[in-house]
This record gives structure tokens, C-alpha cells and sequence, in this order.
């Protein structure tokens, strides 16, 4: 393959903005494609020459994993063997899924830990990229305003969603090897559970962070089935969306008979001082009513009501995607003569706000993260 009929499979999904055209033929420009096998020596050693004959001076290199988990092992392998820089930097990305289950992941890891340091390597998880996700951190311990009441004191509970309104769209047999569960709650979901929970980091360094992370996935008891509820979607068929009509078992690329979870729903619990008794909601699925993701923090009702019941629970609301927002529901009195009360909302919506704003794609941040060797919004192996 040529590096043209590359840019001809990419056309209806790299485009370039308004005024940034020069840019993307700049960018196209600096392309290069070797092909090779993925377990074979000498295809390695002759993109090392390749490489070595358009770099200049200390050269850094970065290897992106956007590969099937199958031939992660002989790749990075290869990789080790003949293309690590011999001036700069080697940092390699995997993508996600990171093993299949404990065994196999930590199977992985070990393999890699054996190639690579901790410092070369980034386990990517663009739900770490988003804007909101990333703001949680901000949120939490950067307002006096949320600090205090942060706690089971006076929080009810705390449920962390994601919806897709459409299935597999033709993708069936990859994620049937998968499921929800693996794409979207263990990775995406308990990340984000991580930044709700953890204690207050030493400092903003990556391994401080991520240290706290560890600590409140240390404190989290294993899932009973008792606590989760698993489906799989069926067609609509009075739907006007061909998409729709099918069930997740009439996807062609499904096997027949599958089990396969497209929707889950889990309640975690977290045993130490700060959380004990507070439920944990994770909630995730395709071909549901909307494309949402979000976190959502319900207090718990306000003690000695002298409003005769006419109040409900605040909440502070987190919107990943889409129409990235922070809004908290409270009570406030009804405009005019009554004292009647009525929920109402402090709202931020970024494109609101923040109308000239440009907020970045997840992975334009992380790649960059990559390149500057920051690891705060990578997963760390343990």
C-alpha cells in the first residue's frame, strides 16, 4: 500500500478545518508505509532502516499499539529486538482491551515489564482525555465549595453512566469476543470511579495520583452477581432506523446463540472511611434512548425539612458527553408572592461559556501527554 491509497481510505474521516488545509497535506507529507508481518525479524529491521534513513539527529520514537491484543506479545518483542531509538526517547501505546481477564492481563503486563520500563510504556484509555473527566479533578479539590461535603455524610450515591443509542453496527464479532463489561465498565467506567473516589493526591504528579487510584481499587470488594444486572438489546421493529430494527443477535457478525452482555449495570461498594455505605453505580450499553455519559452525585435529603416534604436531593452532575457541562440541581423559592419551592439548576455548559473555546479530542491530549512523557492520565500496571 502507498501512502496515497492510505489518504484515499482516510478521506471521509480526516478532513481538515476551515483554514487548516495546508496543514493536513503537511501532514500527509511526512506519511511514510512499510508493510511487514507481525512476527517476522527482518520486516522490523527494514522499518528500523526506513526510520533511520528520514531521521535527523536525536530521534525519538513512539509505537502505537492500535493493533489486535493477539499479537501484542510478538509485536512489542519485535520491537524491543530492532527498532528501539538508538539517541532519544522509545515509548510504546497499548490500546485497550489489556488482556482478557486477571490471568491474561497480568500474563501481558509481565511480558511487557520484561521489554519496556514503567516509563516507556502508556496503556491508553481515552475516556482519561475527555475534558470532564479530566475536570474532576479541578472540581474536587480546587472549591472549598465541594471538599466538605464529599463523604458519605452527605452524599446518597453515586451513579457513573454511559449510553450509545446505536449496537454493533456490523461490528458484532469483535465485541462479541468482549462485551460491554470488558469494553466499557472495567476500563472507561472504574477510571472514572477512581478520580470520584480517591483521597486528595500529594500533589498533581502522575504517580501520586495514580497512587491514590490504587488505593480505592484496593478497597473495593469483589462484584457478587447479586449486585449486577446484565441484557442484550433486540430490534425495534417499528423503528425508522434499519440499525434499530435488528437485535443484537441478528448482527451477521454475532454467533449464534450468544450470551454476549450488551448492557450492564453494577453496584460497587467502597470499604473505607470516607465511602463506607455509599453505593457506586456503574451503568453502560448500546443501543439504548441517547448517547450519554455522565457522573452523577446525589445528596442525601436535607435533615429537619421545615418545607413539608416539598424538597428533593441536590445534585451535582458531571456531563462527559455530550455538550460537555457541570450543573448542580437545588431548591430555590418560585418567583412572585408564593413561598413555594421549585428545583432549579446552577448551570455550566461549556459551549456556553466558553464560546471560543477549542477543547481538544481525548487522544489529541493523550498523544501529546505521550510525546511530553507525561503518564497522570494513563493507567499504571498495578
Amino acid at each position: 500500500m502507498t501512502v496515497s491509497q492510505l489518504r484515499e481510505k482516510c478521506v471521509g474521516t480526516v478532513k481538515a478545518k476551515e483554514g487548516e488545509e495546508e496543514l493536513l497535506e503537511q501532514f500527509w507529507a511526512a506519511n511514510h508505509y512499510v508493510a511487514g508481518s507481525y512476527d517476522t525479524q527482518g520486516d522490523f529491521e527494514r522499518l528500523n532502516q526506513d526510520m533511520v534513513a528520514v531521521e535527523k539527529g536525536i530521534a525519538n520514537r513512539l509505537f502505537y499499539l492500535a493493533l489486535p491484543p493477539s499479537v501484542f506479545k510478538p509485536v512489542t518483542s519485535m520491537l524491543k529486538a530492532a527498532c528501539m531509538s538508538p539517541s532519544g526517547w522509545t515509548r510504546v501505546i497499548v490500546e485497550k482491551p489489556f488482556g482478557k481477564d486477571s490471568a491474561s492481563s497480568a500474563d501481558l503486563s509481565e511480558h511487557l515489564q520484561k521489554l519496556f520500563t514503567e516509563e516507556q510504556l502508556y496503556r491508553i484509555d481515552h475516556y482519561l482525555g475527555k475534558e470532564m473527566v479530566q475536570n474532576l479533578i479541578s472540581l474536587r479539590f480546587g472549591n472549598m465549595i465541594f471538599g466538605p461535603t464529599w463523604n458519605r455524610d452527605s452524599i446518597a450515591s453515586v451513579t457513573i453512566t454511559f449510553k450509545e443509542p446505536f449496537g454493533t453496527q456490523g461490528r458484532g464479532g469483535y465485541f462479541d469476543e468482549f462485551g460491554i463489561i470488558r469494553d466499557v465498565m472495567q476500563n472507561h467506567l472504574l477510571q472514572i470511579l477512581c478520580l470520584a473516589a480517591m483521597e486528595k493526591p500529594v500533589t498533581t504528579s502522575p504517580d501520586d495520583i495514580r497512587n491514590e487510584k490504587v488505593k480505592v481499587l484496593k478497597a473495593i470488594p469483589s462484584l457478587s452477581l447479586s449486585s449486577c444486572v446484565l441484557g442484550q438489546y433486540s430490534g425495534d421493529p417499528d423503528s425508522d432506523d434499519p440499525d434499530a430494527r435488528l437485535g443484537y443477535l441478528e448482527d451477521p457478525t454475532v454467533p449464534e446463540g450468544s450470551s454476549c452482555p450488551t448492557f450492564a449495570a453494577a453496584v460497587l461498594k467502597i470499604n473505607n472511611e470516607r465511602w463506607d455505605g455509599v453505593p457506586f453505580m456503574l451503568k453502560c450499553g448500546k443501543a439504548l434512548d441517547e448517547r450519554k455519559a455522565e457522573v452523577r452525585i446525589q445528596y442525601k435529603d436535607v435533615p429537619g425539612d421545615i418545607f413539608n416534604g416539598g424538597t428533593v436531593r441536590n445534585e451535582l452532575v458531571i456531563r462527559v458527553q455530550p455538550d460537555e457541562s457541570v450543573y448542580v440541581k437545588v431548591m430555590t423559592k418560585t418567583p412572585g408572592m408564593s413561598f413555594n419551592l421549585q428545583e432549579t439548576e446552577l448551570d455550566l455548559t461549556y459551549k456556553s461559556r466558553y464560546k471560543d473555546a477549542r477543547l481538544p479530542e481525548a487522544y489529541e491530549r493523550l498523544i501529546l501527554d505521550v510525546f511530553v512523557g507525561s503518564q497522570m492520565h494513563f493507567v499504571r500496571s498495578d
